[in-house]
């Protein structure tokens, strides 16, 4: 199979194993503390992405003098962003934190255009960016409204957690680019990964005193999350991204909240409320809206007799 052909069920592979990865933290830190399974993931992770760079004949080989930037990035991208959003999981449902984790695209969007101005973020904003980015806020508006009046047993904490998250990952989005520009993709992922990793082990071993043995179902999400989440998954999403562009590789992690609601269903029996549903629905709808550009119109001349 070609790499036309190949992408786009590489960006649908990507959403289906982001999707369920809120399941498996659901299930994996009723049992495991927040940060011990930020460690095991990463340490699965950091333990993959090598044979990953065999398999791609990619060097892992920095120079000193972007370790800094690197290890910034793996502070913010993996230290801060899981211990938000593993903590924020805890206190709300798998549903509700994806929704949330999927206005990321809008944030960046906007982020983009506050700090870097339109020449350095591309192309300007139109109306439809703009309805789209006050559409999702609106969905998640909606979504926490309706939890804090007492669907899903949810905490406002949680949704401070996950707005945490988002912001972070926005962060290491920009920290990205200067290392991203001048090395691998797999590579900046393995030394992001392991600056990560050193920053969460003083907050998992504070956590040391609720470890306990976990069960083997928990053992295989521990296993799902590092091997196919943390290592594959972003190999996944930049063989999509190096045929399809950040733009139409976007469209597959808008899928990633849906993944995630109907997943949380079968499995999970979770439920949201009716005002929860038209929330996600809402702000699924202005991720897409923000970040997916409008088909282009033919001109007349250009039409086939």
């Amino acid at each position: 199979m070609d790499k036309q052909r190949a992408a786009p069920l590489y960006g649908l592979a990507v959403a289906l194993l982001w999707g369920l990865s809120f399941l498996s933290i659901k299930v994996s830190v009723a049992v495991i503390p927040p940060m011990t399974l930020a460690v095991a993931r990463f340490v699965l992770a950091v333990a993959v992405l090598p044979l990953l760079a065999l398999m791609t004949k990619e060097k892992l080989r920095v120079a000193p003098r972007d370790l800094p930037l690197l290890a910034a990035g793996g502070l913010v991208g993996v230290t801060i962003y899981f211990l938000c959003e593993n903590n924020g999981v805890a206190l709300l449902s798998a549903s509700e934190s994806s929704l949330v984790i999927g206005t990321i695209p809008v944030l960046t969007l906007l982020a983009e255009r506050l700090f870097l101005g339109p020449k350095g973020a591309g192309s300007p904003l139109g109306a439809r960016a703009y309805l789209g980015a006050a559409l999702s806020v609106l969905g998640v508006a909606l979504i926490v409204l309706r939890s804090g009046s007492g669907g899903a047993g949810s905490s406002p904490l949680g949704y401070l957690f996950m707005a945490g998250a988002a912001v972070s990952w926005v962060a290491y989005a920009f920290l990205t680019r200067p290392a991203g520009a001048r090395y691998g993709k797999v590579c900046v992922t393995f030394w992001q990964s392991l600056f990560g990793l050193a920053g969460c082990l003083p907050f998992a071993l504070a956590e040391s005193a609720s470890w306990r043995a976990p069960s083997l179902a928990v053992a295989l999400n521990v296993a799902y999350l590092g091997l196919l989440c943390s290592a594959a998954g972003y190999w996944l999403y930049i063989s999509a991204m190096d045929v399809l562009g950040a733009g139409r590789t976007s469209v597959f992690i808008n899928l990633i909240p849906v993944v995630s609601v109907v997943a949380a269903y079968f499995v999970l029996g979770e439920r949201l409320g009716a005002g929860q549903l038209a929330g996600g629905a809402v702000a699924v709808a202005g991720v897409y809206l923000a970040t997916v550009p409008a088909p282009r119109r033919a001109s007349p001349g250009s039409r086939r007799a």
